[in-house]
């Protein structure tokens, strides 16, 4: 996007929707997960299904041309594509912004500052939106890729309390974002009781990610606070264009 900041459209999209109650459809392409025709083939979906951007990326990168993969999403589709980088290696010039994730509920200084200062200057030469979010990992029932690859223990599911003190630190340390996250293939969704009392306590924007599987399970995410829900492995698996509709617009209207 040239004219408005992805950051600024986001916070627009938030409030357009949450007029009926609901909250924004990011969903997540993972390259790794299948060839370049069918990932631009499920992004045309997410476009036509109404999301409001798309997420490109994943804890591994074996695709090794990240900007022609995004250049010819960028043929098809013209919502934004914001990057969901894995690591400083998962940079492009063709994205519109990236999320620029600090891994606040780990202990492993290379995801609170280490990859940020490998990958800042290259942003910067990119001059690629970056949009500080403070990523929160959340047990999931199983080790998820993140969490392996990140080396990092996640926040217990039913230590709501800790969340909340990590969310809390997140805004206060000025994130613009911040993002509860189970995993890709999560074998379950971060819990609408930890939503609901983060958002009692933050004024910041809610992502929620990781395990959703059904409308119904995304539009329970919004109705607890959530203001942005991110669905990959489920439409990837899928890939169907009615599954993505149906998500979309169950996030959209949760209400």
């Amino acid at each position: 996007m040239t004219l408005v900041k992805c950051h600024s459209y986001l916070l627009e999209r938030i409030k357009h929707h949450s007029a009926s109650r609901g909250g924004a459809f990011l969903p997540l392409i993972d390259p790794d997960k299948q060839d370049y025709a069918t990932t631009i083939r499920i992004a045309c979906h997410c476009q036509d299904a109404g999301a409001d951007a798309i997420l490109i990326g994943g804890s591994l990168l074996f695709s090794n041309d990240l900007d022609t993969l995004i250049q010819n999403i960028k043929e098809e589709v013209s919502i934004p594509l914001i990057l969901f980088p894995g690591s400083s290696m998962h940079l492009s010039p063709y994205a519109d912004a990236i999320f620029y994730l600090s891994l606040i509920s780990g202990r492993n200084a290379n995801l609170l500052i280490g990859e940020h200062v490998i990958s800042a200057p290259i942003i910067h030469k990119y001059q690629l939106e970056a949009i500080p979010t403070g990523y929160m990992l959340i047990e999931s029932g199983r080790v998820t890729s993140v969490e392996f690859v990140s080396n990092t223990r996640p926040i217990p599911r039913n230590k709501t309390s800790i969340a909340v003190a990590h969310a809390l630190a997140a805004e206060y340390l000025g994130m613009k974002l911040i993002y509860l996250e189970g995993g890709s293939g999560a074998l379950q969704s971060v819990p609408v009781e930890m939503i609901r009392a983060i958002r009692e306590v933050v004024q910041t924007p809610l992502i929620v990610g990781g395990g959703i599987r059904t409308p119904e399970e995304a539009a329970a995410k919004v109705e607890a606070g959530a203001n942005i829900v991110v669905v990959g492995t489920a439409i990837e698996q899928q890939d169907d264009p009615t599954f993505v509709r149906t998500m979309a617009a169950a996030v959209h209207q949760s209400g």
